[in-house]
């Protein structure tokens, strides 16, 4: 069984206290106990390899072993995920952590069913970054991903002409993803578009933008799938698989 991985702000000092929504759930609801391993992060590469000496009521006082610092992967992976309806939105986000990405960023798409406007976008946003925080524990990701603000159009284009390699996948693309030739270095940043797929104008935004349309496969996923789909093909390509 895999070590649990825990959040923590405080990592420094012989001795550690998980206290907090992440202490109550390592005593309550994961029940550990004295003797068992378990590793604290803050999310950004720094982790604690830790004991626990005493399981509290809601709270672990814990023995450090090692500490150590771990490598953010390169390439960065960015994800641009238009915004899908229902639970979809969350669905595609733990997927994609689960596998890796590194950033994700939600995006009002033209055809974008659902659409987050005033007090809809903090509260989406949270859901979100919350299941994306969860998913990188599950998964021990020790840099978890960042869910960024929601983006516009333009604000899409611009992380494309501002990356390595910008793609946006698009059923109507000659080209496989499969065979697209990739930096050396810097950001790949994809776009995946909504369940009505992306706009006519958006892609040529984007063409201008120096994004690459790419074919994923001859099947049509959804947009909660595409998108860990196609960065399971970029993480192999890259050698980060």
């Amino acid at each position: 069984m895999s070590v649990p991985v825990f959040i923590s702000d405080e990592l420094d000092g012989p001795e550690l206290v998980l206290g907090g929504p992440e202490g109550r759930h390592a005593a309550a609801v994961r029940r550990l106990r004295a003797g068992e391993r378990v590793d604290l992060t803050d999310g950004a590469g720094r982790v604690a390899e830790c004991v626990v000496r005493e399981a509290l009521k809601d709270s672990l006082r814990l023995d450090v072993l090692a500490r150590r610092e771990v490598e953010a992967p390169r390439p960065r992976l960015v994800v641009v995920q238009g915004l899908p309806k229902g639970d979809r939105g969350e669905l595609a986000v733990e997927m994609m952590t689960e596998v890796g990405v590194d950033v994700i960023v939600p995006w009002a798409a033209a055809r974008s069913i659902t659409q987050w406007k005033g007090d809809k976008v903090a509260k989406a946003l949270g859901r979100w970054r919350a299941t994306a925080r969860e998913a990188g524990k599950q998964a021990r990701r020790f840099h978890l991903p960042e869910v960024a603000e929601l983006a516009s159009t333009a604000q899409v284009e611009s992380l494309l002409s501002s990356a390595a390699l910008g793609l946006v996948l698009h059923e109507e693309a000659d080209e496989p993803l499969s065979g697209v030739a990739l930096p050396p270095g810097g950001d790949i940043v994809m776009v995946v578009g909504p369940e009505g797929g992306v706009a006519e104008a958006e892609l040529a935004g984007f063409r201008a933008a120096k994004a690459v349309p790419v074919l994923l496969g001859a099947t049509v996923l959804r947009t909660s799938t595409a998108g860990v789909a196609a960065a399971s093909v970029l993480l192999s390509r890259t050698g980060r698989w």
